[in-house]
This record gives structure tokens, sequence and C-alpha cells, in this order.
């Protein structure tokens, strides 16, 4: 299965295309399992989770389509990226959205949502 991506850089793609032959892994969002940890810790935590979660479904963050990312302060998207960035595999930067909204907890900084293929 070939994931095909254009208009790419470190942390996103513009777009994705990939074909429908294998499954589609869709995790809910994800947020922190220690909501007192700062930002970027709540972020590597949320990825560390993914990770997880798409080997337990049998893929990986390589095979990431898109993601949502939702963020309690949209000031915190310089100190998310930094978080994000140095765990995109290179090469396969999914499309993402990242917008500012109101989290369950009000101790809670971000919540991430991904999208994968699995052959």
């Amino acid at each position: 299965m070939t994931i095909e991506r254009r208009l790419s850089n470190q942390r996103m793609s513009q777009i994705v295309e990939f074909p429908l032959s294998g499954r589609m892994v869709v995790l809910a969002g994800q947020v922190s399992s220690n909501p007192d940890l700062d930002l970027a810790g709540q972020t590597r935590n949320i990825l560390d989770r993914i990770d997880a979660l798409l080997s337990e479904a049998g893929t990986d963050k390589s095979a990431i389509t898109h993601a949502y990312v939702w963020l309690a302060h949209v000031t915190d998207f310089d100190a998310m990226n930094a978080v994000w960035d140095a765990w995109v595999t290179p090469g396969h930067a999914p499309a993402r959205a990242c917008v500012e909204a109101r989290l369950a907890d009000p101790r809670l900084r971000i919540e991430i949502q991904v999208f994968a293929v699995k052959p």
C-alpha cells in the first residue's frame, strides 16, 4: 500500500492520498493520562499513547493519514509543535488541523485524534 503525500514539510502535508484496499484505523481523541503535566508533557504522553494504540491495531505513525489537534489555548501552538515535529516520522507527515477548543477537564491542555491505514 502506498500513501502519497504532497506539498509536505516536517509538520504536515497539504494532500494525503491512499488506497482503500487496506483498513482504516481511527483512534478516539486522546488526552493525557496525567492532566497535571505541562503542555509538552501532555503532548508527549498522548503521542506515546497513540504509538501504543496504533501498534495494537497493527500499524504505526508512518501510516497516519490525518490528525486533528485541539488546544485549550492556541498560545500553546509553538510548544505543541516542538514535540509534534520531533515525533513525526520524516517523510510521513499527515494532513493536520489544529484549533483552539474547550476540553472536558480544565487541566487538559491538548487532545489529539489520528487516522491511519493498515495493510
